[in-house]
């Protein structure tokens, strides 16, 4: 069970971290204080193998529709993706992600909707970048060199998720058994100088929770070391960038009240530093977000 006590030791072991300011996020012509408030990033999923299926758009149509409702209940911006990261979901060319992603991107961007776009495939980010797509969601370490380039090239702001592998497609494994903090600060502490190195100069990191590994199967243990990474997240502030997070839905813990699920993690991503927090469920997390605020007024 979570205590105070532990989360009293856990600000008190690192409290140069936890001091430190959050930074500012620009995302096209707009600029973002994440000290004031920290920013709802709205997901969107083209692939019918998503496990959250209340996330899933069967059309470009619906995909904008459920866009512009985010929009209204508080995402800053909205993360589409074509091809599902979880481990049996089947593999979507980059013709096919293009063919759907696109006409999204160019709608939503009409809209004044800031979107951005998950994939690993090259061609996919160039095509969404030329479509007004404002963030790359970078879900694969491999083809990094051009995928950074074309990033820079259009000033979008980049996601950098944590992949053991080529992308996330790559099942691999997390250290269980010790403190995962310093090997996430020595992973995203390259890719940092390698983004800055190819030109890019927007740069958030996410921790990779949302992700499927091998050995974090067991619902109970995938959740809880879920919940000390998100917790630990300020751990990772002096790498001098913002920090997003997907809000686990964790299933098999909430049952029947798996939409409440998102709101509880935001609560420990709040606590624990997150500057994004990537949701399905925008209402909830948002208001979440608002009554934590207005108690720390």
């Amino acid at each position: 069970m979570l205590t105070l006590a532990e989360l009293a030791l856990l600000a008190q072991s690192h409290a140069a971290e936890l001091a430190l300011p959050a930074p500012y996020l620009a995302i096209g012509d707009r600029t973002y204080d994440l000290r004031a408030r920290p920013l709802v990033m709205g997901s969107i999923n083209l692939s019918r193998d998503s496990t959250y299926r209340e996330s899933i758009a069967t059309s470009a149509g619906s995909a904008v529709r459920k866009a512009k409702v985010m929009a209204a209940q508080g995402a800053d911006l909205i993360d589409i993706g074509a091809e599902s990261s979880t481990a049996a979901a089947r593999r979507v060319g980059a013709d096919e992600q293009i063919a759907a992603l696109v006409p999204i991107v160019e709608r939503l961007a009409d809209e004044a909707i800031p979107v951005s776009v998950e994939t690993y495939e090259p061609t996919v980010v160039r095509a969404c970048l030329k479509a007004g797509a404002r963030v790359l969601n970078l879900t694969g370490a491999a083809h990094q060199d051009e995928i950074l380039a074309a990033a820079a090239e259009h000033e979008a702001t980049v996601i950098l998720c944590y992949v053991g592998g080529a992308n996330v497609r790559d099942v691999t494994d997390v250290p269980l058994d010790s403190d995962p903090v310093p090997a996430l600060i020595g992973h995203f502490s390259d890719r940092i100088a390698l983004a800055r190195a190819r030109g890019v100069e927007r740069i958030i990191i996410d921790p990779g929770m949302g992700f499927y590994y091998g050995n974090l199967v067991d619902p109970r243990t995938r959740a809880k070391h879920q919940a000390g990474v998100i917790l630990g997240s300020f751990r990772l502030a002096g790498l001098g960038v913002p920090i997003c997070n997907a809000m686990p839905h964790a299933f098999d813990l909430f049952e029947d009240q798996f939409r409440t699920a998102e709101g509880f993690f935001a609560v420990l991503g709040r606590l624990g530093g997150t500057h994004i927090f990537r949701t399905h469920e925008v209402a909830h997390v948002r208001a979440v977000l608002g009554a934590m605020d207005v108690l720390d007024s």
